[in-house]
């Protein structure tokens, strides 16, 4: 099938140490995937495939169906692609593109999403867009942060940011992410078109074995947006060393504090 390329955004993703490190995004779209019905011949949009690992496993369940894999990051798209093109010859469509830029008509029987949605700021054109892309009684299901999430970590996280050596660096920004609540985005899908809307908000504290391991992870995934906006390769160190040495005296030390938002609609 046939690829439609899309300008690169940044900051870029580093697709290999992500599809390392990215268990918890893959245990949480486990659940995720097993509340999507499907007979096996559908058409299902994957936004914000990532390096294709849960990709992979939806391919799994579509035997006489296909999967468009949507990402902006061109690094995770060659991933995935990489990944999933041998394994499912003519069954995989790559699109690089902002899913705010989403721009298909009727073309998927079904959304899944996990672990994105909150880094698209705009919900109620997100919404729309997918709504669009859905065909008459199309379901979407997903799951990204919500509520709460990473409130402890993001919070010391921006704290640095208004450090005097690091103020100048983020003026003007806002946040890089949106945590919507559930209300907040039932009222979204219901004005985007949506109806049979379900939403809900529940903790998944996760874990880490030793301060190597987090690092990693808070690098790689949570502060990626952050790090960018710091010229010095000196003052992003000293950044992240900052809150592995917070995150060492917590009570379980190396714990982020996530949150996932469920939900899940029809299109009429």
């Amino acid at each position: 099938m046939n690829d439609r390329p899309a300008p690169a955004r940044v900051p870029e993703w580093d697709a290999a140490t992500y599809h390392r490190v990215s268990e918890p995004q893959f245990e949480w779209g486990l659940k995720v995937l097993a509340r999507l019905p499907l007979a096996g011949d559908e058409t299902v949009m994957d936004a914000g495939c990532g390096t294709g690992r849960l990709t992979s496993l939806l391919l799994e369940r579509l035997p006489r169906g296909r999967v468009i894999a949507v990402d902006q990051s061109a690094n995770m798209l060659a991933a995935a692609r990489q990944l999933l093109a041998p394994r499912y010859p003519g069954q995989v469509e790559f699109i690089e593109t902002d899913l705010l830029a989403l721009d298909l008509d009727a073309a998927c029987d079904a959304v899944f999403s996990t672990a994105t949605f909150h880094w698209v700021l705009d919900h109620d054109r997100l919404f729309a867009r997918l709504f669009h892309a859905l065909r008459p009684r199309g379901r979407l299901v997903a799951q990204c942060g919500g509520g709460e999430n990473l409130r402890r970590f993001h919070d010391r996280a921006l704290a640095l940011c208004r450090a005097p050596d690091l103020a100048p660096y983020f003026a003007g920004a806002g946040e890089p992410w949106y945590f919507a609540d559930p209300a907040s985005t039932a009222t979204r899908l219901r004005a985007a078109g949506f109806f049979a809307v379900e939403t809900s908000l529940e903790p998944a504290p996760t874990p880490f074995p030793d301060a190597a391991a987090f690092r990693t992870f808070v690098e790689r995934v949570v502060l990626r947006p952050l790090l960018a906006r710091i010229p010095d390769a000196g003052q992003r160190e000293r950044f992240v060393d900052a809150l592995v040495e917070q995150a060492r005296s917590d009570h379980p030390p190396f714990e982020l504090d996530y949150w996932r938002l469920n939900l899940s609609a029809l299109r009429p």
